[in-house]
Order: structure tokens, then C-alpha cells, then sequence
């Protein structure tokens, strides 16, 4: 068991949610349901091998944008499929940031946005910023043209 858990508090969707997440990422599964009774109360889930909990909390809870899950994608199929997937029933939002339909905030990265961003040369640099600053999904070959 890893020492520190991110622990996701939903208003009555928790079961909803760790089960589309792991839909969506190849080493992914459910570890274990707690219920009350009828009710589920919590799901432990693991996403690529970083373990989540997920707990029905009541509608006194929901969630923050100063709060995200990063996702580092590869490639531009893997943004493309991840954002589309994420945000389907949420919001897309700028710089490869989005919220899904539980309110959670993502950001679907790769890996090349640092480097391009934190280049040596401060112009190229800037031009990778300006033009990530026109994106909601992040799209690598654009961010390589405005740096070339």
C-alpha cells in the first residue's frame, strides 16, 4: 500500500466515477467496494499504479479547480482519445485542462509541453506558450510548428 492516497470525495457518485476511470486506463481496476447496507460508502481504486479512494460524501462536498489529476500522455492519440473520453458530459477548458462530469479537474499533458515551454531559448519558449494559450486540448505538432 502506497503511504499517501489521493482520496476523491463525491456527492453520491463515487461508484460511478472509479468505475469510468478505470474504463478509461489500460492497468486500472476496482480493489475493493465498501458498503452500508445497500449503499456503496467508498471504492479503493488504482489508475497505472497510483491508488484512489473514492467516497460518497453528501451534498456538502464537491470538488476544486486549485485541485487536478495529470495525466502524461505520450502521444497525440492518447491526448486526443483521454480529453475526448474525460470531458464528455464535463467542460473542456484551456491549456489541456478539463472537468469532467463529476466535477474532478484534469489536465491531459505531454510530456514535450515542459521541455518546449522551459526551452533554453526564451523566444522559442515564449512561442510555445503563446500557442498553448490558443489551445483547449493540447495538440504536440502545433506546439512544434510555433517553436520552429
Amino acid at each position: 500500500m502506497q503511504k499517501i492516497t489521493t482520496f476523491l470525495t463525491y456527492t453520491d457518485r463515487a461508484e460511478e466515477a472509479a468505475t469510468f476511470y478505470v474504463s478509461l486506463f489500460k492497468n486500472s481496476w476496482i480493489v475493493n467496494t465498501m458498503r452500508a447496507g445497500d449503499s456503496v460508502m467508498s471504492v479503493e481504486f488504482d489508475l497505472e499504479g497510483q491508488r484512489y479512494i473514492a467516497l460518497n460524501g453528501g451534498p456538502s462536498f464537491s470538488f476544486a479547480q486549485g485541485f487536478s489529476l495529470y495525466v502524461s500522455c505520450d502521444t497525440q492519440q492518447e491526448i486526443d482519445d483521454l480529453y475526448e473520453k474525460l470531458s464528455a458530459g464535463g467542460q473542456k477548458q484551456p491549456c489541456g485542462w478539463l472537468l469532467d462530469r463529476f466535477g474532478v479537474s484534469w489536465q491531459v499533458i505531454p510530456p514535450i509541453l515542459g521541455q518546449l515551454l522551459g526551452h533554453e531559448d526564451p523566444a522559442k519558449a515564449k512561442r510555445a506558450l503563446d500557442a498553448m494559450l490558443t489551445m483547449k486540448k493540447i495538440d504536440i505538432a502545433a506546439l512544434e510548428r510555433a517553436v520552429a
